[in-house]
Formats: C-alpha cells, sequence, structure tokens
C-alpha cells in the first residue's frame, strides 16, 4: 500500500469537530477540511452550508454545559476547532453577560469535556490587543473592549488546559461569499459602487485583512503537524478600510470617485476600537510555511475573478 494513500486515509479517520460552523469561518472551514478529515459541524438552527459535502450537522448550544457534554462524547473528536463566539464588539458591550457565557463559558465547557488527548484550537482574534500594531504573538494583550476582553479571557482558559492546544488568531477574515451568508465589507463596496451610491469609508485603521482559504491553509497544517501555542494567520498587507474599498473598485473596474475618505470620528460607535491594529505573521511563516496571498488577489479570488 502507498504511503501517500495510508496518510490520505489516517487524515480520513482523524475527526475534526468545528464549532459556529454556520459563520463564514465556520462554513469555510467545513468544505475545506471535510475533503480530507471526517468532520462534523457544530451550530445553532438548521444547517446553513448548501454545498453538498461529507460531514456530520448536529445542532448544538454551546452554553448548555451537559449538551457539549453528550456531544463530545458521542463523537470524541481528534481536533476540535472552536470557532463560535459572540464577535460583535457593540452587542459584546451591551450584553455583557450573554457574551461572557458564550465566549468564555462554552470554551470552558468544550476544554472541560472533551478528551485529554484531542487536539483543541481556539480561534481568536485581534482585538486581544490594544493600539500600535500590527502585534506579534507574545505582545501584551490590552483590550480596548470587552469582545476583546472575553476572547482573551477565552484564551487564558485554553493555555491553562494540560495536553495539545493552539490559539489562532486572525483579523478582519474575507473571502468569497458562499449561498445563505451576509454579503461581506468587499461585497457592500461592490454593491453600492455598482448603483453609483456614494459611500464614506475611514482610512485612518490599520488592518491585516486574512483570506478565508489562506486561514484554512494555516489551520490545516497546525493539525498535521499538531502544531502548539499561538499563532496568527493574518494577511501580509497592512491597509486600511478605505484602501480596501479603492483595491474592491481597481479590481471589479468600478469607478472610486464615489468613495469618500472619512476618519474614524466620521462614525461615532459605542465602543473603542484600535485604529492601529493587524497582526505579524512571521512566526507563522517560518514554522508552518504560512505565505498568504495580497489583497488585491484575495479581492479577486473573493469574486471568482
Amino acid at each position: 500500500m502507498h504511503t501517500s494513500y495510508l496518510i490520505k486515509f489516517y487524515y480520513w479517520c482523524m475527526k475534526v469537530l468545528i464549532t459556529g460552523s454556520n459563520g463564514f469561518l465556520g462554513q469555510h472551514l467545513t468544505l475545506y477540511l471535510s475533503k480530507q478529515y471526517n468532520v462534523i459541524a457544530i451550530s445553532r438552527g438548521e444547517n446553513r452550508i448548501a454545498a453538498n459535502t461529507s460531514y456530520v450537522y448536529e445542532t448544538l448550544d454551546l452554553i448548555n454545559e451537559e449538551v457539549v457534554a453528550a456531544v463530545l462524547k458521542k463523537h470524541q473528536p481528534n481536533v476540535i476547532i472552536h470557532n463560535a463566539a459572540m464577535s460583535k464588539p457593540d452587542e459584546c458591550n451591551k450584553y455583557k453577560d450573554v457574551c461572557l457565557q458564550q465566549n468564555v463559558s462554552a470554551t470552558n465547557y468544550l476544554l472541560k469535556h472533551c478528551l485529554p488527548s484531542t487536539h483543541f484550537i481556539y480561534i481568536s482574534t485581534d482585538f486581544v490587543f490594544g493600539e500600535n500594531g500590527p502585534h506579534n504573538e507574545d505582545d501584551v494583550k490590552e483590550p480596548l473592549n470587552f469582545y476583546g476582553e472575553s476572547k482573551w479571557q477565552a484564551e487564558q482558559l485554553v493555555e491553562k488546559r494540560i495536553g495539545l492546544n493552539t490559539i489562532v488568531r486572525p483579523v478582519f477574515i474575507y473571502g468569497q461569499v458562499l449561498q445563505g451568508m451576509r454579503p461581506s465589507f468587499l461585497h457592500w463596496v461592490k454593491n453600492n459602487l455598482e448603483q453609483e451610491k456614494r459611500i464614506k469609508v475611514v482610512s485612518d485603521q490599520q488592518r491585516t485583512p486574512t483570506f478565508v482559504t489562506d486561514i484554512c491553509k494555516g489551520i490545516t497544517t497546525i493539525i498535521q503537524q499538531k502544531e502548539k501555542g499561538v499563532f496568527h494567520l493574518a494577511g501580509k498587507d497592512i491597509v486600511s478600510p478605505y484602501a480596501m474599498a479603492i483595491t474592491v473598485a481597481d479590481v471589479l473596474g468600478l469607478n472610486k470617485n464615489f468613495i469618500e475618505n472619512v476618519t474614524s470620528e466620521t462614525f461615532p460607535e459605542p465602543v473603542k476600537r484600535a485604529k492601529k491594529s493587524g497582526l505579524k505573521i512571521d512566526k507563522a511563516k517560518t514554522v508552518l510555511q504560512y505565505n498568504p496571498i495580497s489583497f488585491a488577489e484575495g479581492v479577486k479570488l473573493s469574486f471568482n475573478l
């Protein structure tokens, strides 16, 4: 029997449980990983993944500890990718108790009831940091809002677990919008420019946007190499939302004169967000051979160009 076949068979026998599978990253991860792993997709409500691929779907509310314990006992996954979260900063600030349940308690239940041998991969965020980005993995954590604080609390739970644990931090994940997904920022820009509507986009914020297939590839390598610790899986370009919008217009051949350059003060927000954010990816490049595409190329692929 060929070695390559044995490797493929080994991976197919591995059970990978993905929480938050109805979300943007969750759907892409499910479709990407189900090509080579035995995937169990977990989310609330009905399954929204339209594509017909081979995976198991379970409806689950992660803040119900008894149900979490039962599902983990039933499937006994080799890998858990904990992607589910309450991720809108304004809502997290308004409903702090709910945020703590969904982002901290749910993480605790999964950690408590998974097998000691399970590789636990936690999807975190750049919001655990404050200003002065882009940040390295071990920079001081200074979350500016309650969402970032809740994710930092969850990270600390993951780090305390005895076993194989990995924390993955992305930034502003974008990519192809699949059937049933809400339009992304890129698609919002496209739709407005096609209708020749003027839009205001801030230029005084810096991000390192992550193309969704890049993070799927990075997580796959983490699984295969059984890497532990913290990895930043973000894009290589430092860009502002305004620059992102201009790139969308350039790639799609739309009139960028409808894009107005404004500052953050134009849009007062209930919670504070970092202006100079983003993540450094040197560690991922070295350890995982992580090689993200440019933002311009990511925009092309997001629109199937």
